[in-house]
């Protein structure tokens, strides 16, 4: 038997149908005799036919060997599901996204020991009791008494204070 990995194995859409029937048996007359024709000018149909032919002899060598197989017993399919698990599991945690959240995990914990640290050595400093700022009171703001604190009163006001030319001095 030779490798099929160069044959077009592409089939032409409205002879899939009866390549499936013409491969099982099934076709006959007319339909068989069109499906034959079609096959020795169509390299894409021909494949197809070809592929599905193997695989049918393929089937009919291995089906006394299936029907003398050993049930593996109702555990087999959690067994295998059980270790595809842990392959994905395992190509998980060798894939670059694991070695990403590790170095974020060690970035947190490094933060959180530094912030802890911080504290640590600011409680031990002595609480400074005096300020070395000016203390004002409202008052103190003012430098002339006779320039009104608040808004203008009018836009007589507001004008004024536009056009004023000292600058507010």
């Amino acid at each position: 038997m030779e490798p099929m990995d160069n044959v077009n194995t592409k089939a032409c859409a409205e002879y899939e149908a009866r390549l499936e029937d013409y491969v099982a048996g099934e076709a006959g007359g007319v339909a068989a005799n069109e499906v034959t024709v079609h096959l020795k000018s169509c390299e894409g149909c021909r494949g197809a036919f070809e592929a599905a032919a193997a695989g049918t002899r393929f089937l009919r060598v291995a089906s006394p060997l299936v029907d003398r197989a050993v049930d593996p017993g109702p555990g087999f399919a959690r067994l295998v599901m059980a270790r595809i698990r842990t392959e994905a599991n395992q190509r998980a945690q060798k894939s670059i996204w694991q070695s990403v959240a590790t170095f974020a995990w060690r970035f947190a914990m490094s933060a959180t020991v530094a912030l802890a640290l911080l504290m640590a050595y600011a409680s031990r400093q002595p609480v400074q009791t005096t300020t070395d700022l000016a203390q004002m009171r409202p008052g103190d703001l003012l430098s002339d008494p006779s320039d009104p604190v608040g808004p203008p009163a009018s836009r007589d006001d507001v004008l004024r204070m536009v056009a004023d030319t000292d600058h507010g001095k």
